[in-house]
């Protein structure tokens, strides 16, 4: 049976607080590094030698941060706008670590899964800020807004022709003119590098250095981490071919882009990955 619309939304609450805590309890391990055995590992990882380290400080940077408090984020009034416009979904952590004299600072972004619910959004925007980002012409444009649905098809029937269309809310990729499904398929094959920077490590003050998966299995009821700096992770998520994918969205790789739906905001693109995907680089 499906979800009624009050299931989605307590499932979604859920869901959000889920994040909340995982970004809470990363910033409390790392506050305990002294103590904690997977901290000490994470920044042996990162290159630190932990006889160095004279301190580490973790804080929470919430999504939204106002104008007068960029200096308590080490942002400087020239990178606010960046940070603004081209903040991640998921939260960052910054850690100060002293050594000496010497203040380092690493941003993480963090992201949660469970072994058997491994599907996560990693970037949502409008068709024209995404235009605005990466260049790409009004014809594609269209098309993109025909997909996501936020501009009709039966406005467009001059376009769409005699195709049957499997929703008549958008139009798929595979159900779009084969000079087009080229057309979009050789952009994002030549723009791959700006397209995964830009979801997977932002732009900004802000932007990821690392990232760090949690795992947790819920029939074992145990947690596994992986911390991954963010261009091996950039490189294992774009590593494969631009191609539809059988339900007519676009694979970048192992990244699909696709139609967001649901609710609040149905006709914005989506990214999404499955970040537990990050575990098997340690078992190659």
């Amino acid at each position: 049976m499906p979800l009624t619309k009050l299931e989605k939304k307590k499932l979604g609450s859920r869901t959000a607080k889920g994040g909340f805590s995982n970004e809470g309890m990363i910033c409390k391990k790392f506050n305990n590094w002294k103590r904690d055995i997977n901290t000490q590992v994470w920044l042996k990882t990162m290159g630190y030698d932990l006889e160095k380290i004279n301190s580490v400080l973790a804080i929470r940077i919430p999504t939204r941060i106002k104008k007068d408090e960029i200096e308590k984020f080490n942002i400087s009034e020239t990178e606010y706008y960046d940070f603004v416009r081209f903040k991640k979904a998921d939260a960052q952590v910054r850690i100060i670590i002293t050594i000496g004299n010497i203040i380092k600072i690493e941003n993480i972004s963090l992201k949660k899964a469970n072994k058997d619910a491994n599907y996560n959004q990693i970037d949502k925007r409008s068709v024209d800020s995404y235009q605005e980002m990466w260049k790409f012409d009004d014809e594609i444009s269209l098309w993109l807004k025909l997909f996501t649905g936020e501009i009709l098809p039966r406005k467009y029937k001059y376009l769409i022709g005699k195709i049957k269309l499997r929703d008549k809310r958008k139009v798929y990729m595979d159900e779009m003119p084969l000079r087009i499904q080229q057309k979009i398929l050789s952009f994002f094959n030549e723009n791959r590098i700006i397209v995964l920077t830009d979801i997977l490590k932002g732009r900004g003050g802000l932007s990821a250095n690392w990232i760090l998966v949690s795992r947790y299995n819920r029939i074992k009821k145990t947690r596994s981490w992986i911390l991954k700096d963010i261009n091996t992770t950039m490189n294992f998520y774009g590593k494969g071919d631009v191609v539809l994918s059988s339900k007519g969205n676009l694979y970048i790789g192992k990244i699909t882009m696709q139609r967001k739906g649901g609710t609040p905001d149905p006709t914005k693109l989506q990214f999404k990955f499955k970040p537990c995907e990050l575990f098997e680089i340690e078992n190659d």
